[in-house]
């Protein structure tokens, strides 16, 4: 019960988390990027995915300059080790080592990223974006999902199965 209780509670940490990076960035836009080339006028900010494993929080920063997961301590949690901004931090997910560039955010301090598209003019739409974040985070988490799919058995003929045949196929391999 108590496990739940903290799942829950770490859960909703993230969730807000979220929501104040989302928050953050909209200001950043708003006050000095909304006019810069390097932007993708069909999109706008939104966070997503967000999550805790492993005693910090990860997400997906979706901005009209880029699409990064992030990752950040709990704010209860126990701090991830101190290093230099601009560090290559490698931080193990359940879908495999990833590497991120360890960072501050003036108004939320340490921010560790990954970018995944920078810029992100190839997405048409904010919904396309999306889309790609919730994928991207499914991703990182869900391993099964970067798993190739089981090759289709091999058909089997009954004249072959009768004369040994299939045995030696299986032997030899693809």
């Amino acid at each position: 019960m108590d496990a739940d209780l903290a799942i829950q509670t770490s859960d909703d940490a993230a969730l807000a988390l979220g929501q104040s990076l989302e928050t953050l960035y909209r200001g950043i836009f708003e006050r000095s990027m909304h006019d810069l080339p390097i932007c993708n006028p069909a999109l706008t900010v939104a966070a997503s995915g967000f999550r805790s494993y492993g005693g910090r929080v990860f997400g997906i920063v979706t901005t009209p300059w880029f699409m990064n997961l992030v990752a950040a301590d709990l704010p209860e949690g126990h701090p991830a080790p101190a290093v230099v901004p601009g560090t290559t931090i490698r931080i193990g997910l359940p879908a495999g080592e990833v590497d991120f560039i360890a960072g501050e955010l003036e108004g939320f301090g340490r921010l560790d990223c990954c970018s995944l598209f920078s810029p992100v003019f190839e997405f048409g739409s904010m919904d396309a974006a999306l889309e790609t974040a919730e994928e991207a985070a499914r991703a990182f988490f869900d391993p099964p999902i970067l798993e190739e799919p089981p090759r289709p058995p091999a058909e089997v003929n009954r004249r072959d199965l009768l004369r040994g045949r299939l045995r030696q196929q299986e032997d030899v391999g693809p």
